[in-house]
C-alpha cells in the first residue's frame, strides 16, 4: 500500500501525491486520467502534485484533452458539443466548433506525449476523412450535427463562423502531423470553401444559410470572433474574398475605469480571445490596433467590471470573477457578461473567462484558476472545469461544453509555450492574408 493510504481523511493534494507515483492523474477528477503505458511521459509529465503553475496548467490540459478524445466518436471523430461533466454522456449532437478545438486538442497531445502518436494521428485522419465526406453546402458545414452519422441536428443552420472554427483545427493538423494523407485532406477542406458565396453579395459575412430560409439577415458586420473568419477567406488561394473586406465591418470603442478598446458591446469576452487561439496577434497591428494588446485591454476591463458588481454578488473578489458565454442556472444558454453589463448576471463564475485569456493576462487569470480549484471542488470533474458555477446559490453546471474546454486548453498551451502560435501560423496562407490586410 502506497504511503498516505494509511490517513483517515485526505485533501486532494494528498490524493494526487498518493495516486502520481502510478499513472498521471487528473486533479479535476482524483481519477487515472492516462497512463504512461498508454503513451509515454515526454511532455511534461510529472507525476507530482501541481504545485508550480505549469504543472497544474498541465493537469488541467490533461484532463480537457480526455474530453475531446472521449466525447468524439473513434469512426468519424466529430466532437460533441457538450458532455456530463462526470462523463457519462449519450448524447449525441456534436458541433464542428469542438471538432475543430479538438482536432487542435490533438495536436496538443501528441507534442506533450499525452498518448501515443499513432493512436493521435488514426483520430485525425478519421476525423478529416469524415469530414471530406460530410455533406456541406459551397464548403461550409452545418453547425450542429449528429456525431456518427453527420448529419444535419434539427434546424442547424451552415455556419460561417463556426466553419472558420474547424478550419483553423483542421491547419492546425496540417502543419502540426508530418502526414501526407493528413495534409492533402485538410488542403482539401481549406480549399473547397466558397467564401465570396457567403458573402450573399454583400460585403460583410453572412452569419448561416439554411436551406428553408436561405441566409441569415444577422451578419458579421461588428468587431468579435469574426478576425479569423475574415483573414481566413483573404487567404484562400481558390476562392478568396477582397482584402479590402478587413475594413467592412465595425470597430466600436469602450472606455470603462480609464481603458480604452474595441469591443462589441453586445458580446460577451470570448470574442476578444477565440480567433487569438490560433491566430498570434503579438507584436503586430494594422490601421487599426494592436489586437493582442486589446485583449489585454478587454480582459482588465472585465475583471473590474466583475469586482464592480460585489456589492450585489459578494463572491466576485480579485482571485474569483469571469463571466462569458456559458450554461446558466435558470435561464439556459446565456451570451453574458460585461462591460456593458448583458444578461441575467447573477453571481456566476464561467472558468473559460479566465482561463481564455490566460495568455493576455496570466497574472490576474491564473490565480483566478488555482483559486476555483482549491476552493470549489464541485466546479472541475473528470474534463476539467465545470461550464459555469454560483457559489452564492451552490449551483454547478452538469455539463462542460466544447468551445469552453476548447479555448481552455488551447490558450493554456499558448500560455505555456506558444505551440498553437507557431504551429497554425506556419500556414502560408495565414500569413499573406495578415500581410495583405496591412498587419505589421
Amino acid at each position: 500500500m502506497v504511503e498516505g493510504s494509511r490517513r483517515h481523511s485526505f485533501t486532494r493534494r494528498d490524493v494526487l501525491r498518493t495516486l502520481g507515483r502510478t499513472a498521471l492523474v487528473s486533479p479535476f477528477a482524483g481519477s487515472v486520467l492516462l497512463n504512461t503505458a498508454c503513451g509515454g511521459s515526454s511532455g511534461g509529465n510529472s507525476l507530482t502534485p501541481p504545485i508550480s503553475d505549469d504543472q497544474f496548467l498541465d493537469y488541467l490540459e490533461r484532463a480537457c484533452f480526455l474530453f475531446f478524445w472521449e466525447q468524439a466518436s473513434a469512426t468519424t471523430g466529430q466532437v460533441k458539443d457538450r458532455a456530463a461533466a462526470s462523463g457519462n454522456d449519450t448524447r449525441t449532437v456534436s458541433s464542428i466548433a469542438s471538432t475543430g478545438f479538438g482536432l487542435t486538442a490533438l495536436c496538443i497531445a501528441d507534442q506533450r506525449g499525452y498518448m501515443n502518436s499513432a493512436s493521435i494521428q488514426t483520430r485525425v485522419l478519421a476525423t478529416l476523412n469524415f469530414l471530406a465526406n460530410q455533406s456541406n453546402v459551397n464548403g461550409f458545414f452545418y453547425h450542429w450535427v449528429d456525431m456518427n452519422s453527420g448529419q444535419r441536428s434539427g434546424t442547424s443552420e451552415v455556419s460561417s463562423i463556426d466553419t472558420a472554427i474547424l478550419l483553423c483545427g483542421v491547419l492546425t493538423c496540417r502543419q502540426h502531423f508530418q502526414n501526407t494523407r493528413i495534409q492533402s485532406l485538410a488542403t482539401q477542406l481549406y480549399e473547397q470553401v466558397n467564401w465570396p458565396w457567403m458573402l450573399n453579395g454583400g460585403v460583410t459575412f453572412s452569419q448561416g444559410w439554411t436551406p428553408e430560409n436561405g441566409f441569415l439577415t444577422t451578419r458579421w458586420d461588428t468587431y468579435s470572433e469574426l478576425l479569423m473568419l475574415y483573414l481566413l477567406a483573404i487567404g484562400s488561394i481558390t476562392l478568396p474574398i477582397a482584402s479590402s473586406s478587413w475594413d467592412q465591418f465595425a470597430r466600436p470603442t469602450l472606455t470603462y475605469d480609464g481603458l480604452t478598446y474595441i469591443t462589441n458591446y453586445s458580446a460577451p469576452l470570448f470574442i476578444h480571445q477565440f480567433s487569438h487561439a490560433w491566430f498570434d496577434f503579438r507584436n503586430v497591428q494594422d490601421a487599426y490596433t494592436n489586437y493582442f494588446n486589446n485583449s489585454v485591454t478587454a480582459t482588465q476591463a472585465h475583471k473590474l467590471f466583475c469586482l464592480s458588481l460585489a456589492s450585489q454578488f459578494s463572491d466576485y473578489q480579485d482571485s474569483l470573477w469571469g463571466i462569458t458565454a456559458s450554461d446558466t442556472e435558470n435561464n439556459g444558454y446565456q451570451a453574458w457578461g460585461g462591460p456593458p453589463a448583458m444578461g441575467p448576471i447573477d453571481g456566476s463564475v464561467v472558468p473559460s473567462a479566465a482561463a481564455g485569456s490566460l495568455p493576455f493576462t496570466p497574472l490576474i487569470c491564473l490565480p483566478v484558476l488555482r483559486n476555483i480549484y482549491d476552493k470549489f471542488p464541485q466546479a472541475s470533474g473528470r474534463y476539467g472545469f465545470v461550464g459555469a458555477f454560483n457559489p452564492l446559490t451552490g449551483w454547478f453546471d452538469p455539463d462542460v461544453v466544447g468551445i469552453q474546454t476548447g479555448i481552455t486548453m488551447l490558450m493554456a498551451e499558448n500560455q505555456r509555450s506558444n505551440f498553437v502560435w507557431d504551429t497554425f501560423m506556419k500556414n502560408p496562407e495565414v500569413t499573406s492574408a495578415m500581410t495583405a490586410v496591412g498587419f505589421h
